[in-house]
């Protein structure tokens, strides 16, 4: 998506104004150097090396040290990736508390900045920009024009009508043109349309395309499967993504890219950095930043950097970034700061073609003999205004715009007026420039080339060890303004309901895979493959369904109506193959399923059953007959093993359950409840029982009905409060009134304190005496300029729940709710919600939790132009300082401001926020699918769960969002306690961590177990039937690591793969944690990951053959080169690895049953 003519708005709304008030800035100086040194340093590898210390010796005494912008290395920099290194040896404990070192971070600049959106003049958002002319005199110009097309695989058009009507043709017209003229260059990156249009080419133009990248022509740069959103993604997906497509990339042309293109996202996230520099990735490139940041980066000609993650302090994770300067990556915002001259050198805007003419009125026209003195020199004026704001003299000038060299006629139009333009600056050397095609890689080259020759390092610059002469940056990129103080923090909440669908297909595809592998690695005969690579086109189906979602306006929410329908079909597709893979997986595994095929059915089904794409998943009824047993098979995807309460829904409470040794389990049983002022009751029931699961494991449960010898589901309590009195009393409940202001549910850790009349969480009180006020408030913004992208508020939030509603508490020995339907300010209510607490086994991860589940209807014309939040108005003092995290990888501290408007302090949410006060008092929200939140006081927290909205934002999507669906949020609440000094957030500029109880909450909710329900019942005869259970590791992981994916890659290709190839992938994640917080976590937590974990020895029953470890994305071996530090490899193939925290490492493993 982008600010072309088909976005409408850009071009009037930064038009240059006739009486611009702000002062122009004068332009930086140019780099003096004299002819003096000029000398010294063309000849100096003439002197003989017997002279050369005298001869620095005397350089040094007659002209003193040289000024680093003057000086030119004799020293020729070591190639690209170097071995990173620590400039000061650091303790761990330091290491912590310190931080990366680095020049520039983004919290350094919003605290500078002061947002006062000045007009710029020509350059609306930046000042006059002038040059004095010999900057260029030792070091020419280097211009490199690269065209490209930016492809969206979804916005107005699904993916496949855009590939109908747009990017097929354009593919085909790049292979054409290119192979007229080697001087011509070009640059792709979406993989899903190229893979779309391989299978339509011919081989001829297959061929045609392999020698263009071959010869360097055209290059692949990102190579994802799209250019994936950086706010609402979860790196599980991201990596999943990038992987899709470098690996068809790879087997399919034979290339692995190493620059990322991204200049179309929202804003970026330091979790891609990190994933691109172990995947193997050199350089990135970006575009959508903060107008107000993009002007102060390119005042101190910063706007090229070395990006480092805010824990490293040794340099590992660095990776070299270009950001581009302007408003947009369209043409008249690429060649320089003047839009209305750049516009005239667009020549596919000249008349006759289909785009737009320039809108500051003058137009492109043909260059010809008589023109290009004059055309050349005006655009060289602009190249060169822009090459003022880099430090070096190789200058990156991008030619394209969305869906851009669509015929024969358009690409040739651009290319042949540039070569003309091109050929008469490279013939008069007093213009002291030369301009090409050129693709990325032939920039960073180029560019690198000339950071190795010349110092451009500043005194003092930290800099890095990877590429000298650039400063070093820290942080992220949100939340993204375009112009005129609109920020575009609306669409981390967009259509959220397929939000949630995006994290249920990655932890349905997160658990398949596991199942895949565990399936091969048991069995090695010809017939256990059957199933797995029966399998392999659907797997593949569902790896790119997720990986399309992705797409900066898919996962984002912001694409057409039926553009959403068509994401969402397409996950509900996969979501239902995936569970029909699952079921019969796991029968095989539990020996239930002895013909190992994928032809017959399956005889479970999941517990969840989800009936269209757009609806929400409802809970399988179980109705076992009198005198029989209904069989619950649990799999639990984490790496540790689970003690959790587990729910399914029954049609009658008198039920028993068994486990899989046929004994007695206690459970309880409650009723269903349902967001319906009329009937609350549904009639079913919910049964209740703590579940244990292995690590990886199956763990089966039997529903029986009429089995003697145990005890039945204790029903719980009921207690009403409502002011109509229609509430009945189901059966087999005992039922009672509640008195008083306030009501409680609680169990051995803490007791929960809900107002009565508004049905609101109000505090929880630990068993220690301490106190949290929590103060929850349901609000409501209107908002008359919002759109799926921006969110332009018209004041506060007002609290729409006024009271006199329905509310009814549940107590039970292992559940305890507070179910509430509330009266609103509003005709119809649109939200009910539940807070529940649990008795699980002793110190079990939930028994700390309190579990918020609302139910949003924002549905009808009542609720246009709003949108909806819940508030925390804790006691916290955290001086409106808050943490959340990025892609669910890494935390950011975030920092409310009073200079930037309300919608500029909030951020993407994708899975934790917390608040911590100066007294160590942390209040954590985990949720299980991305949103925004902020926190606008002190002490509160908010959170953003759902918008609708009419209008469009004149952001070229033409409507507005309007399609609203029923859903539930839930969220896992936190409460804890420092035991120990912790760092006071207010001088603490650095993220913090969340503690390994909040690590462990948040994998608990993002990764639930798969159930999975019998389809018939079964006689409840013990003796009849074996102990169904499965448990492949030796042992749980430590707590803090996380598998990240266990799987095949290569499904269809298995069976042919030679027997000692490494045909399995296990990447794992060490979880940085807050250790001021409890080391154990409180819960059941038996180790963490300061030893070596061996991967020779981690499973039971599978021998591992052979380790290797590989970069994210597979494609490498060299780990060195990924940034990692020597014993990375060795460790590997030795069997113990010790991972540092945070990082993320791969294996290939070769496994034999």
């Amino acid at each position: 998506m982008a600010f072309s003519s088909r976005r409408g708005g850009w071009a009037h709304s930064l038009l240059p104004t006739s009486n611009s008030n702000s002062k122009s800035k004068i332009p930086r100086k140019g780099r003096k150097r004299t002819f003096v040194k000029d000398f010294f340093l063309a000849n100096f590898f003439t002197i003989g090396l017997s002279l050369s210390v005298i001869f620095l010796l005397f350089v040094t005494f007659r002209y003193g040290v040289p000024k680093p912008l003057a000086f030119k290395s004799t020293n020729s920099r070591l190639p690209k990736f170097r071995k990173p290194v620590s400039r000061k040896p650091i303790s761990p404990e330091a290491a912590s508390a310190s931080g990366a070192a680095v020049d520039i971070t983004t919290k350094d600049l919003y605290d500078k900045i002061e947002f006062l959106d000045k007009d710029g003049g020509p350059w609306k958002q930046g000042w006059i920009v002038n040059y004095k002319g010999n900057e260029w005199d030792s070091e020419k110009l280097k211009i490199f024009v690269v065209p490209h097309s930016h492809n969206d695989p979804g916005w107005k058009l699904t993916v496949e009508e855009y590939y109908d009507r747009q990017s097929r043709h354009i593919l085909d017209t790049i292979v054409e043109t290119l192979s007229k003229d080697v001087r011509r260059k070009f640059i792709w990156e979406e993989m899903s349309y190229l893979e779309r249009w391989w299978r339509d080419a011919s081989s001829t133009k297959k061929e045609s395309f392999i020698n263009l990248v071959q010869n360097g022509q055209l290059e692949i740069v990102g190579g994802g499967w799209v250019m994936n959103d950086e706010a609402n993604s979860h790196y599980f997906a991201i990596i999943e993504q990038i992987t899709e497509g470098n690996m068809w990339l790879n087997e399919t042309i034979g290339v692995v890219p190493k620059n990322s293109w991204a200049i179309d996202p929202f804003g970026y996230s330091p979790t891609m950095a990190y994933l691109l520099r172990r995947m193997g990735f050199e350089n990135m490139l970006i575009q959508r930043t903060h107008y107000e940041l993009k002007k102060e980066l390119s005042w101190n000609k910063n706007l090229e950097y070395i990006w480092r993650q805010s824990w490293d302090v040794e340099e590992t994770t660095d990776i070299f970034v270009h950001m581009m300067p302007f408003y947009s990556y369209d043409v008249p915002h690429t060649c320089g700061p003047e839009p209305a001259i750049c516009c005239q050198f667009d020549f596919a805007r000249m008349r006759g073609f289909m785009y737009e003419l320039c809108p500051w009125g003058e137009h492109p026209v043909e260059t010809n003999q008589e023109n290009v003195q004059a055309r050349a020199l005006k655009l060289l004026d602009q190249y060169k205004k822009k090459s003022t704001l880099y430090r070096t003299n190789t200058l990156l000038v991008p030619l394209g715009d969305d869906f851009r060299y669509i015929s024969i006629d358009e690409a040739e139009a651009q290319f042949r007026n540039y070569q003309l333009l091109f050929d008469y600056i490279n013939s008069n050397p007093s213009l002291n420039a030369e301009a090409k095609f050129g693709t990325l890689e032939d920039y960073f080259h180029t560019l690198r080339d000339e950071a190795d020759r010349i110092n451009y390092s500043r005194p003092g610059e930290i800099g890095s060890g990877q590429v000298g002469g650039f400063p070093s940056l820290s942080g992220d990129f949100f939340t993204y303004a375009d112009r005129q103080l609109d920020y575009w923090s609306g669409y981390y909440v967009s259509r959220p309901f397929f939000k949630a669908v995006d994290r249920v297909l990655e932890q349905t595809l997160r658990a398949s895979e596991m199942l895949i592998a565990l399936l091969l690695a048991n069995c090695h005969k010809a017939q256990c493959e059957k199933l797995p690579t029966g399998f392999a086109y659907k797997l593949t189906a569902a790896r790119r369904n997720l990986a399309l979602f992705q797409h900066h306006d898919g996962v984002t929410g912001t694409a057409k109506d039926h553009v959403v329908e068509d994401y969402g079909t397409r996950m509900h597709t996969s979501l239902q193959d995936l569970q029909i893979f699952m079921s019969k997986a796991i029968e095989v595994l539990l020996g239930i399923r002895q013909e190992k095929s994928d032809q017959t059915l399956a005889q479970l089904e999941p517990a969840q059953v989800r009936s269209k794409y757009d609806i929400q998943p409802t809970h399988r009824v179980i109705s076992p007959p009198e005198g029989s047993a209904q069989s619950v098979v649990l799999f639990n995807p984490l790496e540790q093993t689970r003690n959790e309460v587990v729910m399914v829904v029954v049609s009658r409470p008198d039920v028993t359950v068994l486990a899989s040794n046929w004994t007695c389990v206690k459970s309880q049983v409650s009723p269903e409840l349902q967001h319906d002022k009329s009937k609350i009751f549904t009639g079913r029931h919910r049964l209740h029982w703590r579940a244990s699961v292995p690590a990886l494991g199956l763990e089966t449960y039997y529903i029986a009905v009429g089995f003697v010898g145990c005890e039945k589901a204790k029903p719980a309590k009921l207690k009403f409060a409502t002011k109509s009195n229609h509430l009945p009393c189901p059966a087999p409940y005992s039922c009672s009134k509640l008195e008083g202001d306030t009501a409680e549910i609680q169990n051995r850790h803490q007791t929960l304190t809900i107002d009565v009349k508004l049905g609101l969480l109000q505090k929880i009180s630990h068993k220690d005496g301490l106190q949290n006020v929590v103060g929850e408030e349901i609000g409501m913004y209107s908002s008359r300029g919002s759109g799926a992208y921006l969110f332009k508020p018209t004041g506060d939030a007002q609290p729409i729940v006024k009271g006199a509603g329905q509310l009814v508490i549940s107590e039970g020995p292992l559940m305890q709710e507070a179910f509430s339907y509330p009266k609103t300010t509003m005709e119809k209510t649109l939200i009910s919600h539940s807070t529940r607490i649990y008795n699980g086994e002793k110190n079990s991860i939930q028994e700390f939790l309190v579990e918020k589940e609302y139910h949003v209807e924002l549905i009808g014309q009542d609720f246009n132009d709003k949108e909806l939040i819940v508030r925390y108005k804790t006691d916290i003092d955290n001086s409106r300082i808050f943490y959340s995290d990025l892609n669910g990888f890494q935390m950011s501290r975030r920092e409310t401001y009073d200079k930037i408007p309300l919608q500029g302090n909030y951020y993407p949410m994708p899975s934790l926020a917390f608040m911590q006060g100066s007294n160590g008092q942390r209040f954590s929200v985990h949720t299980r699918q991305s949103l925004g939140a902020a926190s606008l006081k002190n002490g509160w927290l908010e959170i953003m769960l759902d918008r609708r909205l009419v209008r469009d934002d004149d952001r070229g999507l033409g409507q507005g969002v309007m399609d609203n669906r029923p859903m539930n949020v839930v969220f896992h609440i936190l409460a804890e306690s420092n035991i120990s000094s912790t760092s006071n957030p207010v001088s603490n500029p650095l993220p913090l961590h969340p503690s390994l109880l909040s690590h462990s909450v948040g994998a608990h909710l993002n990764y639930p177990f798969n159930g999975f329900i019998a389809k018939k019942p079964q006689e409840s005869a013990a003796q009849q039937h074996p102990s169904r259970c499965f448990s492949p590791l030796a042992s749980p992981l430590p707590c803090d690591l996380h598998i990240v994916t266990f799987k095949v890659p290569r499904l269809a290709k298995y069976s042919q793969q030679p027997p000692e190839g490494s045909r399995f992938v296990l990447m794992l994640h060490r979880r940085k944690w807050d250790s001021s917080y409890c080391r154990k976590g409180r819960s059941q937590c038996s180790s963490i990951a300061d030893e070596p974990v061996n991967l020779f020895s981690m499973f039971k029953g599978i021998a591992v053959l052979n380790a290797q470890a590989t970069s994210l994305n597979l494609l490498h071996k060299d780990t060195e080169m990924l940034g990692y530090n020597e014993q990375v490899g060795e460790a590997a193939q030795e069997g113990p690895v010790i991972i540092s925290p945070m990082e993320i490492q791969a294996y290939k493993l070769e496994l034999r049953p």
